[in-house]
C-alpha cells in the first residue's frame, strides 16, 4: 500500500469525506498533518501545493490535490490504479 498524507483539521467535512473514500477503497493508514493543531504548518502546505485550502492529499509523492480531486480520480478508475502497490 502506498503511502498516504493528508493534511486537514479537525472539523473540515471535506476532510472527512476525504478520509472515508480513502478507507473505502482500502487504505488503512492515513498520516493526517494537522494544521488546526500546527498552524506553523500551513505555510509550508501552501508552498509545496499552491493552495491554501485542507484537505491536500498526497500519495507516495503525487499531489492529488482535494476531496473534489480524490473523487474524479476515484470515479476515473485511477485511484485504484495509484493505490496498488
Amino acid at each position: 500500500m502506498p503511502k498516504v498524507v493528508m493534511y486537514c483539521t479537525a472539523v473540515c467535512p471535506y476532510c472527512v469525506n476525504a478520509e472515508r473514500l480513502l478507507n473505502s477503497r482500502g487504505v488503512t493508514e492515513i498520516e493526517k498533518i494537522r494544521i488546526d493543531l500546527q498552524p506553523e504548518l500551513r505555510e509550508p502546505m501552501i508552498e509545496k501545493t499552491g493552495r491554501r485550502t485542507v484537505p491536500q492529499i498526497y500519495i507516495d509523492d503525487r499531489h492529488i490535490g482535494g476531496f473534489d480531486d480524490l473523487s474524479a480520480l476515484d470515479r476515473s478508475g485511477e485511484l485504484a490504479k495509484l493505490l496498488k502497490h
